[in-house]
């Protein structure tokens, strides 16, 4: 038997989360027997619209009844606009009040600032927060603090169950442009990536134009379909079906790390 086939192939998983994310993310997917190939498919920008300073004003005047966030990144791009002295007042207040967490990340980060608190809904989702809150917020005011693409479902939900819902746009997404993007679909293609971890729907929605500007939209779909594909949260899962691609693995935790565990299992 040759030294070669005694060599076990380490597979190769696709990390396309934001710059911020690889570090954290690589040392998990190694931790789990994959070995990464990192190109960002989405690109982070904080932003701040008409909306921030009204909501920031009723969370220290107490007359929010409820703060969502629906991301860590959430949390960290309200508090970056904030001075010293409106991000210590901003923090108290948020601890008199009824904090929503989309997933333990999420509740981590708010953990981390001192509120420790929050309250997690079983479906981590904006579906699940609106039928975990849907009993209790008629007449409240809802303040929501989350990305420009968050889902409309959320707030048209929480607004037939009575709720006065405000929305600020803290940060906003975007699909990164260069050589990393173009090489990991030249890598997909010629079929050097055994796993891929899409986690939103932007993500795969990056990953697919991509394929698209070199001329691969078809071919690149059958590419996935013969690879371990996971998802974080349903919503994922239907992007991609979509784009014409199957999920194979949507862990019930919506975690990266229960992510890469899931796939490590279907291997």
């Amino acid at each position: 038997m040759t030294e070669e086939s005694n060599t076990i192939k380490i597979p190769v998983l696709a990390i396309m989360r934001p710059e911020s994310y690889r570090d954290k993310s690589e040392v998990i997917a190694r931790e789990y027997g994959f070995e990464p190939i990192y190109a960002p498919m989405i690109q982070l920008e904080g932003i701040k619209d008409e909306g921030f300073e009204p909501f920031v004003q009723r969370v220290i005047d107490g007359t929010s009844d409820y703060v969502v966030f629906t991301s860590a990144n959430g949390i960290l791009f309200t508090l970056e606009k904030l001075t010293e002295t409106e991000k210590e007042n901003f923090i108290t207040a948020l601890k008199k009040i009824r904090v929503i967490a989309i997933g333990p990340n999420t509740e981590k980060e708010l953990v981390k600032i001192g509120v420790e608190d929050s309250f997690l809904p079983g479906d981590y989702s904006s579906k699940g927060i609106v039928e975990a809150l849907c009993p209790e917020v008629k007449g409240k005011i809802v303040d929501l603090a989350r990305s420009t693409f968050g889902a409309k479902i959320l707030i048209e939900g929480l607004e037939k169950c009575g709720a006065t819902v405000y929305e600020t746009h803290v940060y906003t997404l975007s699909i990164p442009e260069g050589a990393a993007q173009k090489e990991l679909i030249e890598h997909t293609l010629a079929g050097e990536v055994d796993a891929f971890a899409f986690t939103s729907s932007m993500m795969v929605k990056g990953f697919m134009r991509h394929a698209e500007k070199l001329g691969a939209g078809e071919t690149i779909k059958e590419t996935l379909n013969r690879a371990l594909v996971g998802a974080i949260g349903t919503p994922t899962g239907n992007t991609l079906k979509k784009h014409g691609v199957n999920a194979d693995v949507i862990p019930d935790e919506f975690t990266f790390e229960a992510l890469i565990k899931a796939m490590k299992n279907e291997l």
